[in-house]
């Protein structure tokens, strides 16, 4: 990059329904315990996520009915464009613009299919020049907020002056489906909410913090680790592989070529700032990166009290790391489908 961007400010926003884990643990009982031959062994995994409370698009009962791809992608264009419009405008207000000085947007989302996307649903409603660009982003998943910012501040650096917002939108409830009876689809139930994050990133002021590098590795032979599977009803999620072992024996050496890429040396990194996948998977980082034990307590935080909310829960602890002082080299890392992990590397501003 000829010149660095900078991280300027965050923006987050979830809907309106906060739900606690007893009631989605309740609801998973009345649907599947019959029907799903172990399932009290499984439903430990409500007790033993550690998540607290959680953010859905719609009421627990929408959940409880079967719906079809026309119904669910109905929600998603209104939610998702609710959630995309308060986190941009919460990131724009911080960084003391409007939506008229935006010159690209990053949309990243894999929880719904939109054409024409949602920066295009909402640009008159944000107040978008025409001439921005957009870029809309599909398929990373939960890598998607740090892949969207590593983006974003490559785009940034190459025009100086130029304004990158960035937002991650997930609707993950929307490929619940309380007629599918299948682990996946039980753990999923346990684990993922709804929420959004948007960033700005420029080349010239200091901001918050320099994005100094970045990084992905996709990991060969591992496409069935996590994903969509397609049907008449939408998105049904797949977990083929248990991510905790292969974060705990895959993540280290990763991280360490990424680096190695970017010139950095894993020493200089004062924090690590992860995407909590779930409570298993922030040990196994810890356990990998070397970390001692509850060193990732934002991690644990974001996950307890919004569960995990796939591409903007990373921007949650972002944000929340800079609440309580960012440190002066940070390492970004998250891991999503394909399978891959994406890094970026923040240095703090003076």
């Amino acid at each position: 990059m000829s010149k660095n961007a900078a991280l300027i400010s965050i923006g987050t926003a979830v809907p309106d329904c906060k739900i606690q884990q007893s009631e989605a643990s309740a609801l998973a009982h009345d649907l599947f315990n019959t029907r799903y031959e172990d399932y009290e062994r499984l439903a430990r995994v409500f007790d033993g996520s550690e998540i607290v409370s959680r953010y859905l698009a719609c009421p627990l009962l929408w959940y409880q009915h079967s719906h079809s791809w026309a119904e669910r992608t109905s929600v998603y264009l209104e939610v998702a464009s609710k959630l995309f419009v308060e986190a941009a405008e919460k990131a724009l207000r911080k960084a003391n613009l409007s939506a008229i000085n935006v010159d690209t947007v990053i949309t990243v989302s894999s929880t719904g299919i939109t054409t024409p996307s949602l920066e295009a649903r909402v640009s008159g409603l944000m107040g978008f020049r025409k001439t921005v660009r957009r870029i809309p982003v599909f398929g990373l998943g939960c890598a998607g907020g740090v892949t969207g910012v590593s983006l974003g501040a490559r785009l940034a650096a190459t025009e100086p002056g130029s304004v990158v917002l960035v937002v991650a939108v997930e609707l993950c409830s929307m490929a619940f489906h309380s007629d599918t009876v299948s682990k996946s689809n039980i753990v999923a139930s346990a684990l993922f909410s709804d929420g959004a994050a948007a960033a700005i990133l420029q080349a010239g002021p200091q901001g918050i913090a320099t994005v100094v590098g970045s990084g992905e590795y996709t990991w060969p032979d591992t496409l069935g680790i996590m994903g969509w599977d397609v049907d008449e009803r939408g998105l049904n999620v797949i977990f083929d592989r248990a991510i905790p072992p292969f974060t705990r024996a895959n993540m280290k050496n990763a991280v360490a070529e990424m680096l190695a890429g970017m010139n950095i040396d894993a020493s200089a990194i004062d924090r690590y700032i992860c995407h909590p996948g779930g409570k298993k998977v922030i040990t196994a980082l810890e356990d990998s990166l070397d970390m001692a034990r509850d060193t990732l307590d934002h991690e644990r935080f974001i996950l307890a009290n919004y569960g995990n909310m796939s591409a903007p829960t990373v921007l949650f602890v972002l944000e929340r790391v800079i609440e309580h002082t960012l440190p002066d080299f940070c390492l970004m890392a998250a891991m999503g489908p394909g399978f891959t992990a994406s890094t970026v590397a923040l240095k703090k501003a003076p």
